[in-house]
Order: structure tokens, then sequence, then C-alpha cells
């Protein structure tokens, strides 16, 4: 009964990748410390994040996006989380949420983009776990979009995410 409830409000919450995602790893044991992550691809409508090695998806996460998802990010404060590619160029384990990996955002494009309109491109968007001291909540903030424009996990996603993902590891962010 509670499989059938879970199932059904992953489903009425527009977030059937959430329960994919959580499923996906069931029964398929990988020993992902032999596995060298050579790409992170975010499917944005999915609401996935997945670490890719060699073509293939080693592991899926269900994740949250910035509150207003649809589109590039455009500016700062437009809480859009941006398409495209980029680079994971630096891990922060002190940010204001749990452990962080930043987003090379804004690359030459996005900046030139945000010059031509007279604004600011924004900045510091991550991948990162959840608010610190919110960690218990994951569970109700991963079924809604709540960032500033961050990609976000549970905090035991981010601990295994930061081990497996080197700096320098290539990002594809799609809509």
């Amino acid at each position: 009964m509670l499989i059938l409830l879970g199932a059904g409000w992953a489903g009425l919450t527009g977030y059937k990748a959430l329960a994919a995602a959580n499923h996906s790893d069931k029964g398929h044991q990988t020993d992902l410390a032999n596995i060298t992550i050579d790409k992170v691809y975010v499917d944005k409508s999915e609401r996935v994040l997945k670490l890719m090695s060699q073509g293939a998806v080693i592991k899926t996460y269900a994740i949250a996006l910035g509150d207003n998802p649809v589109g590039h990010k455009q500016q700062e404060g437009d809480e859009r989380t941006p398409t495209g590619d980029y680079t994971l160029d630096y891990k922060n384990e002190h940010s204001i949420a749990y452990r962080s990996i930043h987003i090379s955002y804004p690359n030459a494009t996005d900046s030139a983009r945000a010059r031509n309109k007279g604004v600011n491109p924004g900045s510091d968007i991550m991948i990162h776990g959840q608010m610190n001291g919110f960690g218990h909540l994951a569970w109700l903030n991963q079924q809604r979009d709540w960032t500033n424009g961050c990609i976000a996990v549970t905090n035991d996603e981010m601990d295994e995410i930061m081990a497996l993902v080197a700096i320098d590891t290539p990002i594809e962010i799609v809509e």
C-alpha cells in the first residue's frame, strides 16, 4: 500500500523521475570504486542527474532545481538553472548547503549575452546537498524546485557524488 501511495504521489506531483531514480539502482550493484566518471548529464525536464562513464549511465539521482526552472539562466536572480556545456571546476566542503561542486557558469557566451542585455549573468551555480541544518527534510525538499538556480540532491547522494566526480569533469545540462 505504501509503495502505491509513493508512486501515486510521484505521478501526481510530476516527479515520476524521483520514483524512478530512487529505484534505478536496486538489485544492481556496481563497483563504483573502479569506474571513472567522465561526464555528468542533467536533464532538467526529467529532474535527473546522471553520472556517466564511456557513454554508459552509472548512477542516476533525482534532483531539485531553481524555483523558475524552465529556460536557460539569463541573469542573476532569475532562479533558473542554466542549460549548456560547462565544467565542474572546484569543490567546496564549507558552502551554505551541504557540500558543493561548482559549475563553470557563466561561460563566455553566457557573459556576452548578459552584457548585451545590460544585466549581470549571475554566478555560484552548484550541485549541492540540502541547506545546512535541513538535511533531515530532504524527503520533502526534493519533491519541489527550491534552489536559486543550483542543482540539489540529498546529503547522502552529495557525499557519493563528491567521491565519484573529479574536478574538471564536463557537465551537460539540457532542458
